[in-house]
């Protein structure tokens, strides 16, 4: 899959494709019914298939922290993508130019002039440009005049609900991993890179590894049991708490997992954590001693829980 960074970077060999657009968060199954019918139709016209994706996501970029949280961050999603064999994906720098540019421009300076779409696969309630003056009725009626046919995306849904990004970070905000990962299509996990922390569950016996996670808000927050899998494919248990650390006066969101029976040295390692069960929310103690309890607890909790679902 070639990843193409802003406009800037697209050349004359990249002209002519099937394309569709949207923030794909999560890459559920949704999505992947969406990228289905954009392989399909590039196929039968013997073009390349492309991904065009937001970054950061306009949510973001207009109302920052309020902006919905972010399921992956982008080099998860790109990862996905690559998986669903798209051929190309383009990720525009969304600022304040392209928070600017109309939809006529839009549509000429980029999918016709840039790209040369031949077909553009698009859920019919998309809207965009400046001031969300686009929509698919307009798409359909700037592609018969400029060459490219337009196509509705086809809803995915399970259970009779409609799969979509927001109904999973609902799933996982009501913490039924369950659903979320059916409507996914894989249970909900985050990766990073393990760094150096405060080291302070290390002298209760319970040390930690903490992984780096993005800017972007995560869609949990709280005390979970885990399976981690670290870099060299090995798989282990364990408990994580995934917030700000009120007691010890934490400001930005990290995740911090004591993974079971393990002793190895991991710093600068990835570890991907995949959450299995809630048990309980993060909450800030009066004291470090009652810190340190709280802990030992969620691991003995966490244990039970894997023995339960090993019985």
């Amino acid at each position: 899959m070639e990843l193409i960074r802003s406009i800037h970077n697209l050349r004359p060999e990249h002209r002519g494709c099937v394309a569709t657009i949207g923030k794909f968060d999560g890459v559920h199954l949704g999505h992947k019914q969406i990228l289905k019918q954009v392989k399909a139709k590039a196929k039968a016209l013997g073009l390349p298939s492309l991904v065009i994706l937001f970054e950061p996501h306009p949510s973001e970029f207009f109302v920052a922290d309020k902006a919905p949280a972010r399921l992956n961050p982008l080099t998860t999603k790109l990862a996905y993508l690559a998986v669903e064999k798209i051929d190309r994906v383009l990720c525009l720098s969304f600022n304040a130019k392209l928070s600017q540019m109309s939809a006529a421009e839009f549509v000429s300076q980029l999918l016709v002039d840039k790209l040369a779409i031949a077909h553009f696969v698009v859920g019919d309630d998309f809207r965009f440009g400046r001031g969300r003056d686009g929509s698919f009725k307009f798409l359909q009626e700037r592609g018969l005049a400029l060459g490219f046919s337009v196509e509705n995306t086809i809803t995915h849904k399970i259970l009779g609900e409609r799969v979509s990004s927001s109904k999973i970070r609902s799933l996982l905000s009501d913490n039924d991993f369950a659903k979320a990962a059916l409507f996914s299509g894989r249970p909900f996990s985050i990766t990073g890179r393990v760094m150096q922390g405060q080291q302070l569950a290390r002298t209760f016996g319970a040390a930690t590894a903490n992984v780096k996670i993005t800017k972007h808000t995560p869609p949990l927050k709280g005390v979970y049991a885990v399976c981690v899998t670290t870099a060299a494919g090995q798989h282990y248990q364990g408990v994580a708490n995934i917030g700000k650390r009120p007691t010890v006066g934490g400001v930005k969101p990290i995740l911090e997992v004591h993974i079971f029976n393990f002793s190895q040295n991991i710093y600068g390692q990835k570890l991907c954590v995949e959450f299995k069960q809630f048990l309980r929310a993060e909450q800030k103690f009066a004291d470090l001693d009652q810190l340190k309890h709280a802990i030992l607890n969620d691991i003995n909790v966490a244990k039970e829980y894997f023995v339960t679902q090993n019985q």
